[in-house]
């Protein structure tokens, strides 16, 4: 496998990239989840990817490789899309396929109902069109949960003590069921739980499912309409961003379909890694 990296200069700084494969097919773009992530975790599905198509992951600013400023006015999705356009710019992305996961996904979207050029075709992993929509689908999972970790994080949440030791732990008890069922967990392999970082503080929350940051309103549902290219969208029978999200974005997105992956949470893409790969280098490498 070729893999190449190197950075681009973007607004507030430099991020990271890794380049897997070297045929001349479409490239795809990977963009990883977060916000404050890095692209580690997404890089076995670059790799499989890579064996058929260049397929390019970046670690976004704030995050994993790239620079790290502290200024919290960057944590923006307006500064997200522009860092996306400045990535595509300075790779040669004039077109490709985009495929995004979790708040890649809402980036993703975001991006796409700009109406932007070159994008051939979208796959939106594990993700949802609205923030609103997500956190109550995540609420009926809580509450679906085994005591004593329902009622922990019910009533701790509610008094915001979100470093109280038993909410963490009860919190593992979500990520488990709903994050990634894989025991033990993969490495060296970086999952969604970046709490400890300032863009997700910033932009997201304590936790996948406490989402008072930045992010609270945001809500794409009504421009769906505006992404037409081919679109598949991914999604598990788990996931903490459940198959009733990706339905939205199904009924709003006229030239998409889903498919369900019946033993993964929100990580399909490592939990049933080679399926995963399989159905979307289908999806890519099938005319339009």
């Amino acid at each position: 496998m070729i893999a190449k990296e190197g950075f681009v200069d973007v607004t507030g700084g430099r991020v990271w990239f890794r380049r897997f494969g070297d045929s001349s097919q479409m490239p795809v773009l990977i963009l990883h989840g977060g916000p404050g992530s890095a692209s580690d975790y997404m890089q076995p599905l670059a790799e499989r990817l890579g064996k058929h198509r260049p397929a390019i992951v970046y670690d976004q600013l704030g995050c994993g490789r790239a620079d790290h400023p502290d200024d919290d006015s960057l944590w923006t999705v307006d500064r997200s899309v522009e860092e996306l356009d400045q990535v595509r710019e300075a790779l040669d992305l004039d077109e490709c396929y985009l495929l995004g996961h979790s708040w890649g996904g809402w980036l993703s979207i975001d991006y796409m109902a700009r109406e932007p050029q070159g994008i051939e075709k979208l796959v939106l992993a594990s993700t949802s069109a609205s923030i609103p929509q997500f956190m109550a689908e995540a609420r009926k999972l809580i509450d679906a949960m085994p005591e004593p970790a329902r009622s922990t994080i019910i009533e701790l949440g509610a008094r915001e003590e979100f470093d109280n030791p038993d909410y963490l732990a009860a919190v593992d008890v979500f990520y488990h069921r709903h994050l990634n069922r894989m025991d033990p967990w993969p490495t060296p392999i970086r999952t969604e739980k970046t709490a400890d970082t300032r863009p997700y503080q910033v932009m997201n929350g304590p936790t996948e499912f406490d989402v008072i940051g930045r992010l609270a309103t945001w809500d794409r549902t009504a421009d769906l309409h505006k992404i037409t290219v081919p679109t598949l969208i991914t999604v598990g029978r788990y996931d903490e961003i459940t198959p009733a999200c990706a339905e939205t974005i199904h009924q709003g997105v006229r030239n998409s379909r889903v498919v369900l992956f019946e033993n993964s949470a929100h990580l399909a893409h490592l939990e049933e890694g080679e399926r995963y790969a399989q159905v979307v280098e289908e999806f890519l490498s099938a005319p339009a």
